[in-house]
């Protein structure tokens, strides 16, 4: 299951995407609220994508929930089979790729994967409120395995395409349309080591 992915969008390619959206690009906001990362690991901070007024807004946010209860694990994956999501605060994680890990020793062997002709992807996630002075915590949505991941893993990040982000956002489609593994070809991988 997820739980390393690469952050290298571009500030440029992330302002192309969020016009051909129609969503515009917060003036406030710069390359600063898109920093770079090779590994992003549970409990980092990074760059999340959530609704603000009409359009939407890049936010810092710490990758895992909290613990549903004393001595718990965290939650940094969530799975979204049967559930609904209409009360929830939806985001997007943009990264450039994820990575899944085969192997049962360690080292693992490291698989890259990208979304096939986009600069970039994003992950359907949740989003959540901290403590005061903590900044919001997120985590990424998962679903069956699609024809790509299947043969790594036996669950996935539901990857949205991005004439789909919208609509996750807003939730302006049922979740069943939009929660689900991508079709064959969707993904591209490449394996690192």
């Amino acid at each position: 299951m997820c739980n390393n992915y690469e952050q290298h969008v571009a500030w440029k390619a992330y302002c192309k995407m969020m016009q051909d959206l129609e969503w515009g690009i917060p003036t406030r906001q710069s390359d600063l609220d898109l920093p770079q990362a090779d590994d992003v690991r549970i409990r980092d901070v990074a760059p999340v994508i959530r609704a603000a007024g009409n359009g939407v807004e890049l936010a810092p946010m710490r990758w895992s929930f909290p613990p549903p209860r004393p001595g718990g694990k965290l939650v940094f994956n969530y799975r979204s089979e049967g559930r609904s999501f209409k009360d929830s605060r939806r985001c997007l994680i943009p990264a450039s790729a994820f990575f899944e890990f085969t192997g049962s020793k360690s080292p693992k062997t490291k698989h890259r994967f990208t979304l096939a002709g986009e600069l970039f992807l994003c992950i359907a996630g949740l989003w959540r409120e901290a403590a005061a002075g903590e900044p919001p915590n997120f985590t990424m949505l998962t679903t069956e395995p699609g024809p790509d991941i299947a043969p790594y893993h036996d669950r996935q990040v539901v990857i949205l395409k991005p004439a789909d982000w919208p609509a996750w956002i807003h939730l302006s489609r049922p979740e069943t349309e939009l929660l689900r593994p991508l079709p064959a070809g969707s993904l591209q991988v490449q394996t690192i080591r």
